[in-house]
């Protein structure tokens, strides 16, 4: 049983789902992977949540959660569903500004494999995914081709 975490640039194109959508499903049956945390910044961790949710109806033997990097507010529960949600416990204490990187940190730390899309070098995605590198975790960029 294994874990994977996903990084990406807050635009992606959509093009890349079937894309992501083959990865996670030859990380489900070739490489046993069955749980897995997205973050809930831009399009590509939507595309995450997104094939994540359909691929569970699938493979229910698979969880996802999307990693909340602070608590909601009464404004973010009018708009956005959070069944599907965790927050990682000690979060609480972190200043606004280092939440996202506290939260980054704490899905790293979960994951064996890191899908990411990273197109250019700048920008929190791409440290994440040099830091996943540097940690020895199995890395693809759907950004490039490139094979787990």
């Amino acid at each position: 049983m294994s874990a994977c975490t996903f990084f990406g640039h807050r635009d992606c194109p959509m093009s890349i789902k079937p894309k992501l959508r083959a990865v996670v499903v030859k990380l489900i049956e070739q490489h046993g992977v069955d749980r897995f945390y997205v973050g809930r910044q831009g399009a590509f961790d939507a595309m995450a949540r997104s094939v994540l949710r359909e691929l569970a109806k699938v493979y229910p033997h698979i969880s996802y959660a999307v990693v909340l990097e602070r608590l909601p507010g009464p404004r973010d529960k009018a708009i956005w569903d959070f069944s599907d949600t965790i927050f990682p416990e000690g979060l609480e204490t972190v200043p606004p500004r280092f939440a996202i990187s506290k939260r980054n940190d704490w899905m790293l730390k979960q994951a064996d494999f890191v899908v990411t899309y990273i197109a250019h070098g700048w920008g929190g995605a791409a440290q994440y995914a040099k830091k996943a590198q540097r940690q020895s975790k199995r890395v693809l960029n759907l950004a490039e081709n490139c094979k787990f």
